[in-house]
């Protein structure tokens, strides 16, 4: 059946960005969608209702230049349980990190599973800035680019697209700074604390 099985591959999905990105797209996508949380219990049950859907999107975030454990620990059990007919899988990946191209290695990885395994690869969206993009005036350059990859992959033109903030490396990292600074202050603690080898 055509329909699209959105699969949130982060370590905190039920407060993540990656569920607030999968909201988006299930805004602009034409045709059905399902949404689940990876957790460590559920694995067995995803596999089973991937035979009834046509695509898979993977949401996640990007975790030390890869794929976060969740979705890692998954994507073994999927290995070794495939469905008897294999969705197209798409993914969309964000990260802190303002350069979107800094998902490439994520991407590469999921490539690769999927050529192991008999999958065909769909589309991909690689966000930039992804932690801090959703709450600036800058949103609506990333709910046009999730438009656009729900659109590739209903309309089966797979391509692969990338989005961050546009401005330059220096101001974000000066907003970026100011925002962490701000944080701790409001948990009680400092700049020269976060700064700090020493680990309680």
């Amino acid at each position: 059946m055509e329909r699209v099985m959105i699969l949130n591959g982060s370590p905190r999905a039920p407060k993540s960005n990656s569920k607030r990105y999968a909201e988006i797209f299930t805004e602009n996508c034409r045709i059905q969608t399902e949404y689940f949380n990876i957790t460590k219990t559920n694995h067995e049950s995803l596999c089973a209702k991937m035979k009834d859907v046509s695509n898979v999107l993977f949401v996640f975030p990007l975790y030390a230049d890869g794929l976060p454990v969740t979705l890692l620990s998954f994507l073994k059990f999927l290995e070794e349980n495939p469905p008897e007919t294999r969705p197209v899988i798409s993914i969309l990946v964000n990260c802190g990190f303002i350069e979107y191209q800094q998902n490439h290695t994520a991407l590469k990885m999921m490539q690769l599973f999927c050529s192991k395994n008999g999958y065909t690869f769909g589309s991909a969206l690689e966000i930039g800035s992804g932690e801090a993009i959703l709450s600036t005036p800058f949103k609506w350059l990333v709910k046009r680019k999730i438009k656009k990859l729900a659109t590739s992959i209903i309309e089966k033109k797979y391509r692969i697209y990338g989005v961050t903030m546009p401005i330059s490396k220096n101001m974000f990292i000066r907003a970026s700074t100011q925002y962490w600074i701000n944080y701790a202050k409001k948990n009680g603690v400092t700049k020269e604390e976060m700064a700090s080898m020493k680990i309680e």
